[in-house]
């Protein structure tokens, strides 16, 4: 495997690195995990379609286009009232 050089701010590098030093790793080996768990935005939608189309599967709830967007609305507007936004 090859490495590359990323540029980062000297404060981000510090706190990565002290991170990756109580973890018990180094900063290479810290990023390379973190590489590894995270996901990318087409396996987020893929993973978020998948989950959809079980949850269709197992409950047969289908919602439209509409009902989706009035959904996300309501918990826009009640996460708002929490939050005091």
């Amino acid at each position: 495997m090859s490495d590359a050089n990323v540029r980062i701010p000297e404060e981000a590098k510090d706190r990565l690195a002290a991170i990756a030093a109580s973890e018990g790793l180094s900063l290479r080996a810290y990023l390379a995990r973190l590489a590894e768990t995270l996901l990318t935005p087409q396996e987020r939608a893929e993973r978020a379609e998948r989950a959809r189309a079980a949850i269709e599967e197992w409950s047969g709830y289908a919602p439209t286009a509409a009902e989706e967007r009035d959904l996300d609305s309501e918990l826009d507007r009640r996460l708002a009232q929490v939050t005091g936004r």
